[in-house]
């Protein structure tokens, strides 16, 4: 199987799903790790997705959001389906955080969504091959 992790040097977990610039992906197999790579991300506005609410949003084409929809517009599911492709070939997901309406896309992927606080990427992926990790995903409530 693989895993991707979220991460910004290829070395640690990115704090937030949106903003990290690349996918760290391991190929697991039998509980081990067999291989992995760093695929950079081409999908959605890693990096320069900053909201600062004391300044209020501005978006293009009239979007608004409101205060419980955030992540859920047409642009942010296209952004979300064009992020999942980029992973297709991964059956599960790690990030340190990750919005509602990212979250819920990965899901209906078929992807498995995991949160962690873990800080390595290779301790994450070890972790995981060994069924150590604990998803604070399994918390939310939907």
């Amino acid at each position: 199987m693989k895993l991707a992790i979220v991460t910004d040097d290829g070395d640690y977990v990115s704090q937030h799903f949106g903003r990290a610039r690349y996918f760290k992906i391991y190929t697991i197999e039998d509980g081990k790790i067999t291989g992995s790579e760093l695929r950079e991300r081409t999908a959605g506005h890693f990096g320069g997705h900053h909201h600062h609410h004391e300044e209020g949003h501005h978006h293009e084409e009239g979007h608004h959001h409101g205060e419980h929809d955030h992540g859920h517009s047409a642009g942010a599911m296209h952004r979300h389906d064009a992020i999942a492709q980029e992973i297709e070939d991964c059956q599960a997901v790690i990030a340190g955080g990750m919005g509602m309406g990212a979250f819920e896309s990965m899901r209906s992927k078929g992807l498995e969504v995991i949160l962690t606080n873990y800080h390595g990427t290779e301790e994450t992926a070890t972790a995981f091959a060994e069924g150590k990790i604990e998803n604070l995903a399994d918390s939310r409530t939907h």
